[in-house]
């Protein structure tokens, strides 16, 4: 491990975090949601969406693009279904509020769903989804983004990273759960690996003429510009299947958009109202009951069963395990939990920065 890199336990960070946002003006409640997003993130692996996010909310909030008091309207309200629109608040406490009102129409009712507009990046998709498999649920998150997926043919960047993400509980220590972009890698992969100086992966951006990118900080310049664009899922053209990537893509940005009569494609790249430049998204969460079926213990039997017979399948020679969806992170909680949260020297310097400007001085980092 490089000496670069200092690892703070997590409890300090997500406190941390939280104390960043109460400062910058959002509510006490409001910021414990936030910060344990965001931590959620980090112990699970996912170091595109955790504290390094952290910063890019702090000048979005200091730009005014984002609102620090999240009003949420309910525009339309049934017993399974909902609209809401976020008002351009803080998405993580958008989001939140949104999975947890389909919840309790699922508890009542077997389904839950709720589309949200006006509303901004949201943190991992996967946080939400977990929110329905600890109340026993399967749970699915999806939100649109700015543009960086171009469609199959195309070198323009439309749609955004999309995740469609889907979790379910099992009858194991940890639950299904895929939390992933329909690109093969975002733009937080990007950004990662801009602050390392680690070149991209082959096949995975390709700029305005098609060539192929790994240039992580040239990608992120031409981003801006909207000259590169993330491939999706299957990559570049029809050979590997890369529709496939793009037609998942678009179902997403129909379920994030086209429910709330809200904003798509071009538009998520900002737009200006009063003079101020706003960055909005919309959202879709389901929650299934699985109660409302076959009941929470036997479906999480035959889930436990699916992914105990999918980890013992035969393996490839030289591999020595096969995981499933959501095992790797759980594991990497476990780890993380005791080791703490590892900040790069990018990331620390951006914790000085916040703090500084904050006057966060009852912490006291070893950088």
């Amino acid at each position: 491990m490089s000496d670069d890199i200092v690892y703070v336990d997590t409890g300090t960070l997500e406190n941390f975090i939280r104390d960043v946002f109460i400062g910058l003006g959002v509510p006490d409640e409001d910021a414990t949601i936030i910060a344990d997003v965001l931590i959620t993130s980090d112990l699970r692996g996912i170091d595109s969406h955790g504290i390094q996010r952290c910063k890019m909310y702090y000048d979005r909030i200091k730009e005014g693009i984002y609102e620090v008091n999240t009003k949420i309207d309910v525009v339309k309200d049934g017993p399974t279904t909902a609209l809401l629109d976020g008002n351009c608040g803080m998405g993580h406490v958008i989001a939140y509020k949104a999975m947890k009102m389909a919840i309790e129409k699922a508890k009542e009712f077997g389904l839950g769903a709720v589309a949200v507009r006006n509303s901004t990046h949201f943190g991992i998709a996967g946080y939400y989804s977990l929110m329905a498999i600890k109340e026993g649920m399967i749970g699915m998150a999806v939100t649109n983004a700015r543009p960086s997926i171009p469609p199959t043919f195309g070198c323009e960047p439309m749609l955004g990273t999309n995740p469609l993400t889907v979790g379910a509980p099992t009858d194991e220590e940890f639950p299904f759960l895929i939390d992933c972009a329909t690109s093969i890698i975002q733009r937080g992969k990007v950004e990662l690996n801009a602050r390392i100086n680690k070149p991209l992966p082959e096949n995975t951006v390709i700029d305005d003429k098609g060539e192929i990118m790994t240039d992580p900080n040239l990608v992120l310049n031409k981003m801006l510009e909207r000259k590169a664009s993330l491939l999706p899922l299957g990559g570049n053209g029809e050979d590997t299947a890369g529709y496939k990537g793009y037609g998942y893509a678009t179902v997403v940005e129909l379920l994030s958009a086209a429910l709330q009569k809200g904003i798509y494609l071009r538009d998520t790249l900002g737009i200006v109202e009063d003079g101020q430049k706003r960055l909005k998204v919309g959202h879709f969460f389901l929650a299934i009951n699985t109660e409302s079926f076959i009941g929470l213990e036997s479906f999480k039997k035959t889930a436990g069963n699916i992914m105990r017979d999918l980890r013992g399948a035969r393996k490839i020679l030289g591999e020595e395990k096969i995981y499933t969806a959501g095992e790797k992170e759980y594991l990497a909680e476990v780890v993380r939990k005791e080791s703490g949260i590892a900040l790069n020297k990018s990331l620390q310097q951006d914790i000085k920065i916040m703090q500084r400007e904050l006057g966060l001085v009852k912490y006291k980092f070893s950088f």
